[in-house]
């Protein structure tokens, strides 16, 4: 007989995934999803357990989108001591504390960089999710990672093409080609830049990855990071920039809570937590069954890709009163966006700030901002405005 979850399309989860979520939760709260070849994973408890009991699934998935484009296995899809010591390379710039010390010094002046260009137009107007919040999420990353001497654009076009491949669960041809072109283009790029690293470390991330915790005159092989270095540039790039775009949407969307912002400037972290919950930019986290298990009523196979979808978990209704309003006057509580477990986000913290920076600087700026058109969203795995229209 046929369900619910075997008529659901890639279109239908690009064009608006809720509202689907939402029915598996009361339906089919683990679900079978032909089109993208996989288990769906919908309800918040659910979630949480696929991401934390190692024991019966595991981060590997050779057959994710993820491996299969950025060349596996990546920092996402590993478990244990080696996930662990390659991700402890990162602490060094994205703890929160080291955070604290030096994200406001740097994305500040990018932002206000993008800012005076927006507000030299004679036309007033501007499409943002481009010309402003991608600029700068894509740039505070790459000076993070050592890769700022990068314009805007190739790095933005670096994060669109490898999203084309992260999204691949229905082996679509024209993605995977886009994928490929901009992984070959990554590679060529820090190859030379990483075997310089190797031989003279400095602060940079990458160079972090690369000899963090190695003995001396030791380090880790290029090919081995590639495919993580993949997974930082595309979720670290993408999540902050759209994360806050879909949070000014929101804003402009709901006029009276856009002056109490501007009103409470000290309610902007908690502004961004509440558009992190509503619209998360990034939409599941992957894992393998490590042997048959039942779980949600049905029978999750040994080896099975299962999708944890950590966006329907935020909007899961025994969390949440009312899920689908975005209200930054919801009592807060702790939300899936970054997931859950061993795989957290590292790049949590340094995430927020951006947002809040970029939204703040943008704000104070344009006391009469407003949208010019709807705002349409799109994608399930990596969701956003499709533009951000504007007028001051």
């Amino acid at each position: 007989m046929t369900s619910f979850a075997d008529s659901i399309t890639v279109e239908d989860l690009d064009a608006d995934p809720y509202p689907i979520y939402a029915r598996l939760r009361a339906e089919q709260p683990v679900a079978w999803v032909p089109a993208v070849n996989c288990w769906l994973v919908t309800r918040a408890q659910d979630v949480e357990f696929v991401t934390k009991r190692t024991e019966f699934f595991t981060a590997k998935a050779p057959e994710s989108p993820v491996d299969r484009s950025f060349g596996g296995p990546t920092l996402m899809t590993m478990d244990g001591p080696e996930h662990l010591e390659l991700r402890r390379t990162l602490d060094a710039k994205f703890r929160p504390r080291k955070v604290a010390e030096y994200i406001d010094d740097l994305v500040t002046p990018i932002a206000h960089e993008y800012l005076d260009r927006l507000l030299a137009r004679p036309e007033r107007a501007a499409e943002l999710v481009v010309e402003y919040f991608e600029p700068i999420s894509v740039l505070a990353l790459a000076d993070v990672l050592g890769l700022g001497h990068l314009s805007a654009e190739r790095l933005q076009q670096w994060f669109h093409g490898l999203s084309q491949g992260a999204t691949n669960f229905e082996g679509d041809p024209v993605k995977q080609s886009a994928n490929d072109e901009v992984a070959a283009d990554i590679d060529n790029e820090l190859r030379p830049l990483m075997r310089r690293w190797q031989e003279q470390p400095d602060d940079s991330a990458i160079s972090s990855m690369l000899t963090h915790g190695c003995p001396a005159n030791s380090f880790r092989e290029i090919d081995a990071l590639l495919p993580s270095i993949k997974v930082i540039l595309l979720g670290g790039m993408q999540e902050p920039g759209h994360g806050a775009a879909s949070c000014l949407a929101g804003l402009l969307m709901n006029p009276d809570q856009l002056q109490y912002v501007r009103d409470h400037p000290e309610a902007w972290d908690d502004v961004v937590h509440e558009s992190l919950r509503w619209m998360a930019p990034i939409g599941t986290m992957q894992a393998t069954a490590v042997a048959d298990i039942e779980l949600g009523g049905v029978l999750i196979p040994q080896g099975d890709l299962v999708s944890a979808v950590v966006s329907s978990a935020s909007h899961d209704e025994s969390l949440f009163e009312d899920p689908a309003r975005f209200d930054i006057h919801r009592t807060r509580q702790a939300n899936a966006s970054f997931g859950y477990g061993p795989h957290f986000c590292a790049g949590h913290q340094f995430a927020r700030d951006l947002e809040r920076i970029s939204l703040q600087v943008l704000v104070d700026a344009m006391p009469d901002l407003e949208l010019t058109e709807p705002v349409v969203f799109t994608g399930w795995e990596f969701r956003a405005p499709t533009a951000l229209r504007v007028r001051w």
